[in-house]
């Protein structure tokens, strides 16, 4: 009876140790199929990587590449409108205006390609400041004057309700709302477009700009901050763009810290806005003493 219970034992002994070495050869071959996993994947990211930082280099160098061309024609046509070499008649000046505006239009797509390239190469640099609100309104106030130019379209910017003082990167956040207040002027045929600031519980801040334009179906939402996104309509087929604008306000915005978003209906005008931090997170903090006194 004894050898029977030795050879079972044995025999069991045998059996659990060629499951433990069937177990030990199959998960060798899952860790090699693993490491293999691993390292198609880290060959698909430095791919993805190249592939990128190419983008980012062919952007930037045929931006660059374009400026001289536009700035010829804009600085031509200029002088033709200045009549430097004699009179234009009507139809001629019209002309003339049409591709200074063409040339104007150029020159907005190419910034926005430069721009969203030094974006995605991780060149560009933020430089926060003390800045009070009414000053940055005040500033677009400015710039847009001129280009309203429907007299069926207001351009309002609502007063502010503090005299807040915002410590970020005045450019960048200039550079967001300018894109939304053209986006809206663009596509708004009557009506208004507003621009408001709104101070949350949490220390950031919401710009928005709303207008009465043709709204955007909600099924577009989820796209439309992404690069070379643009809604099909009747006005969008008589407009030119690259449609960067918007994909380059929310990589802006993140930047600073913040996010971006709209509402929307079609046919019911839209609201787009971002929220930012009242005051940019630094790596060690801003320091105090550079804010303004009361």
């Amino acid at each position: 009876m004894a050898d029977d219970a030795s050879t079972n034992d044995a025999a069991r002994v045998a059996e659990l140790t060629e499951q433990v070495e069937a177990m030990q050869m199959e998960l060798d071959e899952t860790n090699r199929g693993v490491v293999a996993l691993y390292a198609e994947l880290d060959t698909q990211a430095q791919q993805l990587q190249r592939a990128t930082e190419l983008k980012s280099r062919f952007l930037a160098y045929m931006s660059h590449e374009f400026r001289t061309p536009i700035s010829a024609l804009r600085s031509l046509s200029r002088l033709l409108l200045d009549c430097v070499d004699g009179p234009l008649t009507p139809e001629q000046e019209k002309q003339v205006r049409f591709i200074e505006s063409t040339a104007e239009e150029f020159a907005d797509m190419v910034n926005d390609l430069l721009d969203l390239a030094k974006v995605e190469a991780g060149r560009v640099d933020i430089s926060p400041a003390w800045f009070e609100m009414v000053d940055l309104f005040s500033a677009l106030r400015g710039m847009f004057r001129s280009v309203v130019t429907n007299p069926d379209v207001s351009l309002v910017f609502e007063e502010p309700q503090h005299a807040w003082r915002l410590y970020t990167d005045n450019k960048m956040l200039s550079q967001i709302l300018r894109n939304f207040i053209s986006n809206a002027l663009k596509f708004t045929v009557k009506g208004e477009v507003r621009v408001s600031a709104t101070e949350n519980a949490d220390g950031t801040i919401t710009f928005a700009v709303a207008d009465t334009g043709i709204g955007i179906d909600p099924k577009f939402h989820s796209a439309m901050f992404r690069d070379f996104t643009q809604v099909d309509s009747p006005i969008q087929k008589r407009l030119r763009g690259t449609g960067l604008g918007l994909s380059l306000s929310r990589q802006l915005a993140e930047l600073l810290g913040g996010a971006v978003g709209l509402r929307s209906e079609l046919g019911s005008g839209s609201t787009f806005f971002v929220t930012i931090p009242l005051r940019l997170p630094s790596a060690n903090d801003v320091a105090l003493d550079d804010t303004p006194g009361e």
